[in-house]
C-alpha cells in the first residue's frame, strides 16, 4: 500500500514539474499531474534503459529526475498534437 502511495506522490511531483515547464500548469488539475507523472516515470525510465542508465529506483530524487523528463517528453507530444489540430 505505501508503495502505491509513494508512486502517486512522486507521479503528482513529476507531473506537476513537467507542466510548469512546459506552460501547462494552469490548464492541468490534481489527476491530470498524477497521470502524466505516472506516464511520464513510464516513458523516462524506458528512455533511460534505452541510453544504459538506471531508471526508476524507488522514492527518490533520481526517480523524481527520470519521471520529470518523461513527463515532460509526453507533455511536448500532447502539446504538439494539439497545436496539429487547431
Amino acid at each position: 500500500m505505501m508503495g502505491i502511495i509513494s508512486w502517486i506522490i512522486i507521479g503528482a511531483l513529476a507531473g506537476w514539474i513537467a507542466s510548469m515547464f512546459t506552460g501547462n500548469n494552469k490548464s492541468m488539475g490534481a489527476g491530470a499531474n498524477i497521470l502524466v507523472g505516472i506516464v511520464g516515470g513510464l516513458i523516462g525510465g524506458f528512455i533511460m534503459s534505452l541510453l544504459g542508465g538506471t531508471g526508476i529506483t524507488g522514492f527518490n530524487i533520481w526517480s523524481l529526475i527520470v519521471s520529470v523528463i518523461g513527463s515532460v517528453i509526453l507533455l511536448s507530444v500532447i502539446n504538439a498534437m494539439k497545436r496539429q489540430r487547431e
